[in-house]
């Protein structure tokens, strides 16, 4: 693939290589360190004259040093004079954060946008952002890729009894995406509706649907602390439940997540790698991963080719 070029942050370099063996690409030489005031100093250490610069940073770990890490290396490329900058942002950071929902409150996902505009970059491609309208921040092309189809092959070729299965969205804000997997699998689904007095904190939760032996499968966007999915799991045993599985784009898993995973009555919790996920899995042998680097390598293929990306919404590239 001429005049393309593949750099990789600092946040999630074995998602960045994968990309780029799929890709049949080598990263771009790039060197991120810190100066001892905790400055990020980024060199591009190649020429980007001309080319189509894709740059891989998902918004986990350290998330302002890899925002701010991330910002530094569009503006290095873009005053470098490449045709066009490209941000791959596999988990999109702070995009919980998009609405005032009480007074004063920031809309700092808006921010993010206008910070990766400002820097320079020229179009965004990211995964299952938390809500869609989030498009709608910016001003430069957004795709905004799915894992859902890879999610469906997932369901299909591990969980034997998916045919008895019922999708369950733990919030009414995800009854969306909950409601087209279970239309493409041809299976029922509930949702639980849950009040929160403050954030990070779940009140109390009510089941909308009928779970009774059946499995169910737990389907959200992002899960940070746990509260939310354990809660629903408990839930769902009570109700009748056989088994239960959570399936999730973005496994954030931050403070007590782990341990709740542990006692909680999951037989997999399964997560994309769209954040690294070694170490948990280490910590929590329940914690399972779909690889997702195909559907991105596909996306960056397509767009630098000019081709339509639309493909990936409903399927899995081979």
């Amino acid at each position: 693939m001429p005049n393309i070029v593949l750099f990789s942050g600092s946040s999630h370099h074995d998602l960045s290589q994968k990309v780029a063996d799929r890709l049949g690409l080598e990263l771009g030489k790039v060197i991120t360190k810190k100066f001892s005031n905790q400055e990020t100093c980024v060199e591009i250490g190649e020429s980007v004259r001309g080319e189509d610069v894709y740059i891989v940073q998902s918004g986990c770990g350290e998330i302002n040093d890899n925002l701010m890490e991330l910002l530094i290396m569009i503006n290095a490329c873009k005053i470098a004079s490449s045709s066009r900058v490209t941000a791959v942002i596999p988990c999109f950071p702070y995009a919980r954060q998009d609405k005032k929902d009480k007074s004063r409150a920031p809309i700092s996902a808006k921010l993010v946008a206008n910070m990766l505009s400002v820097a320079g970059a020229d179009h965004i491609i990211t995964m299952d952002l938390h809500a869609s309208q989030i498009q709608g921040f910016f001003d430069i092309a957004v795709d905004n890729l799915y894992a859902e189809p890879a999610v469906l092959q997932w369901i299909r070729e591990n969980i034997p009894e998916w045919k008895n299965g019922i999708i369950v969205s733990p919030d009414a804000g995800g009854a969306k995406r909950v409601t087209s997997i279970a239309d493409r699998l041809n299976v029922d689904f509930a949702l639980i509706h849950k009040e929160r007095k403050k954030a990070n904190e779940v009140d109390r939760m009510v089941l909308v649907g009928d779970v009774k032996d059946r499995v169910a499968i737990l389907v959200d966007d992002m899960a940070d602390t746990c509260g939310t999915i354990c809660h629903a799991a408990d839930k769902l045993i009570d109700a009748g439940a056989t088994k239960v599985y959570a399936i999730l784009t973005h496994g954030i898993f931050s403070g007590p997540a782990i341990s709740r995973i542990n006692s909680a009555p999951f037989e997999a919790v399964v997560v994309t790698n769209t954040i690294p996920q070694e170490e948990k899995m280490k910590a929590c042998p329940k914690i399972q991963v779909i690889d997702i680097a195909m559907i991105l390598a596909e996306a960056i293929r397509r767009t630098h080719n000019g081709e339509s990306v639309s493909y990936l919404f409903s399927h899995v590239p081979l």
